[in-house]
């Protein structure tokens, strides 16, 4: 099996910024054609500027929210690359909660932003990739891979929609790949601890400097960079990882490891 993903095409959300970036120019560099997908046109652009060489820049701007705007997504593709082979749901949102405010809305936002957005898409993306495999009995017909996080498994009162969403997206990945297996779609989540995403770099901007603290409840005492994380999502989008399904692969330097209330998450 290789870990190549050259020539295939995939669907990378999330992609203006940070992790969803990251992933989107180490797909790019490993000869996939990306469609960088985002609702912030004006990142888009300013991140992937003009072409380099013969590898044209793709890109696709809309509120995914919008049954409409998935239609239009995939649309885009297809004339772009005439197939889609992987899906990366790497679009989240990191909201403060106050759960003792009835008006606080962080949980419904969280979970249509970060589950029912990525279902939707996976949806139909999957029919798809079926659609697109008619006459192919054998090997991989597609891959779906959704950025979680560890917050599912800490209970963090401040981020108490961030944490619901994410067990919710780790229980999606869950069923996702028990319905597509027969299928032959794979379906797969990579949850991340401390990661310097954009998320991270304005936490730490407006709540002060606590990346020591972060290393201090982290066993491997660093940060990850967005790029192990993109390189971890390639290797749950390749045949590598043909028989896996269904798996969270936990990136977080072991914090999960350790005492929670030692370690809380950032």
């Amino acid at each position: 099996m290789s870990f190549s993903i050259d020539g295939k095409t995939a669907i990378v959300t999330g992609a203006a910024n940070g992790i969803g970036l990251a992933i989107a120019r180490h797909f790019t560099e490993c000869g996939a054609n990306v469609m960088h997908a985002d609702m912030d046109e004006a990142s888009l652009l300013k991140e992937l500027g003009p072409g380099t060489g013969d590898a044209e820049q793709k890109y696709f701007a809309g509120d995914l929210r919008e049954k409409l705007t998935i239609a239009n997504l995939i649309s885009a593709t297809l004339d772009a690359y005439d197939r889609i082979d992987i899906l990366v749901n790497a679009s989240r949102q990191v909201l403060a909660s106050d759960f003792f405010d009835p008006e606080d809305k962080s949980v419904e936002i969280s979970l249509e932003q970060n589950v029912l957005t990525s279902l939707r898409l996976s949806q139909h993306v999957a029919k798809r990739m079926i659609k697109q495999s008619e006459g192919q009995h054998e090997g991989q017909v597609g891959s779906i891979v959704n950025l979680s996080s560890i917050a599912a498994r800490r209970a963090t009162s401040s981020l108490l929609g961030y944490s619901i969403s994410s067990a919710a997206l780790d229980q999606m990945t869950r069923s996702m790949a028990v319905a597509l297996a027969p299928r032959r779609i794979r379906v797969n989540a990579v949850a991340i601890g401390s990661v310097m995403s954009a998320s991270l770099q304005k936490a730490l901007k407006d709540h002060g400097d606590f990346r020591s603290d972060i290393e201090e409840h982290t066993p491997l005492a660093r940060v990850a960079s967005a790029t192990e994380v993109a390189e971890t999502v390639q290797y749950l989008a390749s045949e590598s990882a043909g028989f896996v399904t269904g798996h969270v692969l936990t990136v977080d330097g072991g914090r999960t490891l350790i005492d929670p209330v030692a370690a809380p998450v950032h």
